[in-house]
């Protein structure tokens, strides 16, 4: 799994407010594009165990009312 290229959603156009990831190893990274310096890092089950939350709507609860 050695893929160090940052990647970022397809749905942030060309924003630089978004989150980019990537997988370093064993570990998957992720930062905020426009503060590239603070990275977080993850297992790759534990960032799948995530992505899962938040396409359930686990996390919606979190976000601004439209």
């Amino acid at each position: 799994m050695r893929n160090s290229t940052w990647q970022k959603s397809s749905y942030s156009g060309s924003n630089s407010d978004c989150v980019e990831v990537r997988a370093v190893d064993e570990v998957i990274e992720l930062r905020e594009s426009d503060e590239g310096d603070v990275i977080v890092r993850t297992t790759a089950p534990r960032f799948a165990a995530f992505l899962r939350g938040a396409k359930a709507g686990e996390f919606d609860h979190l976000l601004p009312r439209a």
